[in-house]
């Protein structure tokens, strides 16, 4: 893409970055009431059947990936005009999906600034390696690698390791602002959740409030994982990295049915976003369709986007994703480079033996 073309195309997004204050406080409208209702319900319908309760968590789960993206919106300014609004917002709901407000926006802030970038990894994205990383890695990080990789793992451990436990402390370096943040909302679930356990009792509230907290934190992974990680995405490093590029190439467009289009707050048009993050969600479908080059992003359907739990390596010279099972031919390739510049290369099941 050349540079006459990605300006146009940033300054093509300016008029979808205005806020609509009055498109905003309709949405929180339209998330925060029926999550709280639903929640409501969900605790009668126990006297009742749990038969009856769970498809209500579901639907609530639903609604608190909504929440989130509320919440995402205050974290890139995007949501109001005024900062302070945003941030007093981004902190509510930030409490309300267990996610500290300051530590998040500054780590989101930082997968934008590097996504797709093979150099600059590691801070608000998903653990990535290379093929040729993955063939010098010890065996440890290489069985830690697939732990992390695996479906499972990353789908039901995932939402318990990362929005139970990391976010609950602050990164080392985190500023005061940011420290303070953290605690503050620490501070607020706890009190919500005391109260909502004296209220009605903590099983009743375990039986609500941890299913909707699994099903909403395998949504908002899924989401995250499926909208970057698909065959052909886009990985340079540093010298060749283009933001745009990154942006349009290396985010798909995850087009869903219009039900869970409305309630992932338009999430799916991910190219969208990560071209200009300060795009309200309410605008990202309008600025898809009134972009012409935007729309040739990589689509991603609800059926096509399961291919992605098959991929686990990015092939830097093939520029794809693959799986582990398409190692092999990588491996004998591999050893017979290492053999031909005379190192010493030992396989996985070799390693394994001398582990064990």
């Amino acid at each position: 893409m050349s540079k006459e073309n990605i300006a146009k195309l940033k300054k093509e997004m300016s008029p979808f970055e205005k806020t609509d204050t009055k498109a905003s406080i309709k949405q929180i409208v339209n998330t925060l009431v029926p999550l709280v209702l639903l929640w409501v319900g969900a605790y009668f319908s126990l006297s009742i059947s749990y038969f009856l309760t769970f498809p209500i968590l579901l639907i609530t789960g639903g609604f608190l990936v909504r929440t989130f993206i509320l919440f995402h919106d205050c974290c890139h300014q995007s949501f109001f005009k005024s900062r302070k609004a945003n941030d007093i917002l981004g902190t509510i709901t930030g409490i309300l999906t267990l996610v500290p407000y300051q530590q998040w926006k500054n780590s989101h802030n930082i997968h934008h600034a590097t996504s797709s970038n093979l150099d600059k990894r590691g801070t608000g994205d998903m653990w990535i390696l290379t093929v040729e990383e993955y063939m010098e890695a010890s065996i440890w990080k290489k069985i830690a690698y697939r732990v992390y990789r695996n479906p499972v793992v990353m789908l039901l451990c995932g939402p318990i390791a990362v929005f139970l436990i990391q976010y609950r402390f602050n990164v080392k370096g985190a500023k005061r602002k940011e420290r303070l943040n953290t605690h503050i909302t620490n501070l607020g679930i706890i009190a919500l959740y005391t109260s909502l356990s004296l209220l009605i009792g903590w099983q009743a509230f375990l039986l609500i409030q941890g299913p909707i907290l699994i099903i909403s934190g395998m949504l908002g992974i899924w989401l995250f994982y499926v909208q970057h990680q698909f065959e052909d995405t886009y990985f340079e490093h540093d010298e060749e990295w283009s933001y745009v590029q990154a942006a349009v190439d290396g985010s798909s467009y995850y087009k869903l049915p219009k039900v869970l289009q409305w309630i992932t707050g338009n999430i799916g048009f991910h190219h969208v976003h990560h071209l200009s993050p300060r795009v309200p969600n309410y605008n990202l479908e309008k600025a898809h369709n009134a972009t012409p080059p935007l729309q040739k992003a990589t689509t991603v359907t609800v059926k096509t986007s399961f291919k992605s739990l098959n991929y686990r390596l990015w092939d830097e010279e093939k520029r794809i994703f693959i799986s582990f099972k398409d190692l092999k031919h990588y491996k004998n390739k591999f050893v017979k480079e290492q053999t031909d510049l005379k190192l010493p290369y030992k396989t996985e099941d070799e390693q394994l033996r001398k582990v064990n």
